[in-house]
């Protein structure tokens, strides 16, 4: 029978981190697609029409697909400023359209990125839309002074100060979809006005909250296996669903009872999607640091914007 989770899984690991002959064969089989997705890539960088924003941007983004520590990176670099908009897509929501999120928005409206902004950012302007430019000309109109645009590289018709994050560890192959991990070619890390990289331009610091006797690790997330560095010893199994996946409250009591589990160990990110169904929580809070370089050149950034 198909399982639609260990085929996710699969090519997760085929993308970013190939093992078997098969994966490797597949990549070098699809790298003529690969050659042709670049080029409709590249293409729409080259006659981009750049639009200059009404307020500074600052663009926080990745040239991979999933998970790279974005979110948290955004949630530490956007706390040290005031009358700023977090401008994102909202993936993983059931709705459409331009959204402004506050900690009572349901999940389903925002996505759970979105909330998790909302809940750690209580002073900012939190707006999903998938018309990026339009959500950027609403914070101007609500006052805001600046924008800072989740994954926003690729809107290469955006005016804006780009910065890249390099995953950690990066993918095996250096191709673009679908023979690799890479929404764009690699080598467009020197268009980014900013490439920061994990224990050179920041750090992550974890912190177990509300831990218990025994934890079951649930989370859905890009590449789980990132957490493995982070976990207790005294877990009582690991669940992992593919990435956005929304839980019910059913599935997670049934989860605790099979497994004889005190609490569910959970990131913030799945914790959005947890917090009301009333069950034991154990959270591994990702804090950022990030080194004062980095925010130097953004503070010269949103100075020198007229």
């Amino acid at each position: 029978m198909f399982n639609k989770q260990s085929f996710i899984f699969w090519v997760e690991e085929y993308l970013f981190h190939p093992t078997s002959s098969l994966q490797f064969f597949i990549s070098f089989l699809l790298f003529p697609l690969s050659i042709i997705y670049s080029i409709i890539v590249l293409s729409k960088r080259l006659f981009a029409k750049k639009i200059r924003p009404p307020i500074p941007v600052v663009s926080i983004g990745n040239l991979t697909i999933g998970g790279s520590g974005k979110t948290p990176f955004l949630i530490s670099l956007a706390k040290d400023y005031e009358n700023i908009a977090i401008v994102l897509r909202g993936y993983g929501r059931s709705s459409t359209g331009l959204h402004v999120v506050t900690k009572n928005t349901r999940i389903e409206t925002s996505g759970d990125e979105a909330m998790l902004y909302a809940l750690s950012l209580p002073n900012a302007t939190i707006i999903v839309s998938e018309d990026r430019l339009k959500a950027i000309n609403y914070a101007h109109e609500l006052g805001c002074k600046a924008v800072f645009l989740d994954d926003g590289f690729s809107k290469s018709f955006i005016e804006k100060l780009d910065i890249l994050l390099r995953p950690n560890p990066e993918p095996k192959l250096n191709f673009t979809l679908p023979s690799g991990a890479y929404r764009e070619p690699k080598f467009l890390y020197k268009n980014a006005d900013l490439v920061v990289e994990e224990n050179i331009d920041f750090t992550r610091v974890v912190t177990l909250k509300n831990p218990t006797e025994h934890m079951l690790l649930v989370t859905a997330i890009s590449k789980p296996q990132r957490l493995d560095q982070y976990l207790p010893k005294n877990l009582v199994g690991k669940v992992h669903f593919v990435d956005h996946y929304m839980y019910t409250q059913n599935e997670l009591e049934t989860l605790m009872q099979k497994h004889s589990a005190t609490s569910i160990l959970t990131t913030e990110k799945d914790m959005v999607k947890m917090k009301e169904f009333g069950l034991e929580l154990s959270i591994l809070e990702l804090k950022v640091k990030i080194n004062s370089n980095v925010k130097k050149q953004i503070n010269t950034f949103l100075a020198k914007f007229r």
